[in-house]
């Protein structure tokens, strides 16, 4: 098991420097850099005062150079001005650069200066990575339990009327975008005419306050969203144990049918759906964007929207890499539970 673990972290990071890198060239290919430039200079900039400008904050070396000086495995760039002033990655406003690091990247723990938020990439991805956490637990909180609950009643009758409905509503909900639920839950359960105790919270608030009702309608429309898949999954997986051979003995012997799905039944039935939900964690992290927008909810999702729009090239790339991370990571999570869960799988 120990083996397995350390090929699958050595894959994981392999994938994470292939992934990031492909992010890092395709931010810094050089109309996103002009851009860039003028944002910060000026829009009226002539090609040579862009050219000056990259030049003088280290854009212009080849890409594999700036990237290992992103990463924090080469020294950082420094530009020496006429007047003798120099500057740099790792020389900050009012530090000598005699004492500046040579190294400052992401193993160092720097991840950047936002060109937007005018903050350090680190301390903004954790403000709106907590705030996005908190949103994704009352999700997880509600979607698991009622998919699996709504997968097992589907899958212990194939066939029946109970599966035929609750099918039905998961493929609905499903095929029902979180933009069109979102607006709908908006316009009935927040209009004066309702006043519902439940629904007068707001998710601007909520990232002050953040208790149930005012996360009630975002949470409502990510779980529906989410909640189909994973019980149709549920319901497959667990329409293959009911109809397995042990199943059939057990009946057979006489054994209870509510005790057949409890006892023998639904452990094995919901090894499959367990990869399915730890898969939920990133496509909750990045695919919340249009519910945090329509919310006005500023997590992680709003913040790579506003990264992308604006152009901040060191808060975009800060946002792909703990993308990235989060989906290898729960990957792996996945891999290993899923040998832990199946007794039938063995590592040699």
């Amino acid at each position: 098991m120990g083996l397995f673990i350390l090929r699958r972290v050595g894959v994981m990071i392999l994938t994470a420097l292939c992934l990031t890198f492909v992010v890092f060239f395709m931010t810094n290919l050089y109309p996103n850099l002009e851009k860039l430039a003028k944002t910060q200079g000026n829009f009226r900039m002539s090609d040579e005062a862009v050219a000056s400008w990259l030049e003088k904050g280290g854009y212009l070396q080849s890409t594999p150079k700036k990237y290992m000086e992103w990463i924090g495995l080469a020294p950082s760039y420094q530009h020496t001005a006429e007047d003798g002033t120099i500057t740099g990655r790792c020389i900050t406003p009012g530090m000598d650069p005699a004492d500046a690091p040579q190294f400052c990247g992401i193993l160092q723990g720097y991840w950047g200066y936002s060109t937007v938020f005018k903050d350090e990439v680190s301390s903004i991805i954790a403000t709106r990575l907590s705030l996005t956490g908190t949103l994704m637990f009352w999700v997880m909180l509600v979607m698991v339990p009622s998919a699996l609950i709504l997968g097992v009643l589907a899958g212990m009758k194939e066939g029946s009327a109970t599966d035929r409905t609750l099918s039905t509503f998961a493929i609905t909900t499903t095929a029902t975008p979180e933009y069109v639920s979102g607006v709908l839950f908006i316009a009935i359960f927040s209009s004066s005419a309702v006043g519902l105790k439940w629904f007068k919270g707001t998710a601007t608030s909520a990232m002050e306050s953040p208790n149930i009702e005012n996360f009630l309608l975002p949470v409502l429309t990510i779980a529906l969203y989410g909640m189909g898949y994973i019980a149709r999954m549920t319901r497959a997986s667990m329409t293959e144990v009911m109809t397995a051979q042990y199943i059939r003995t057990a009946r057979l012997k006489g054994v209870s049918f509510p005790k057949i799905v409890m006892k023998h039944a639904l452990r094995n039935a919901l090894i499959a759906p367990f990869t399915v939900i730890m898969l939920q964690f990133p496509w909750l992290l990045n695919g919340v964007v249009i519910v945090e927008t329509l919310f006005n909810y500023k997590g992680f999702g709003w913040t790579l929207v506003q990264a992308a729009g604006n152009n901040d090239i060191e808060l975009l790339l800060g946002v792909s890499v703990v993308s990235v991370l989060v989906v290898l990571i729960t990957q792996l999570i996945s891999d290993i539970g899923y040998v832990y869960l199946n007794p039938r799988i063995r590592i040699s």
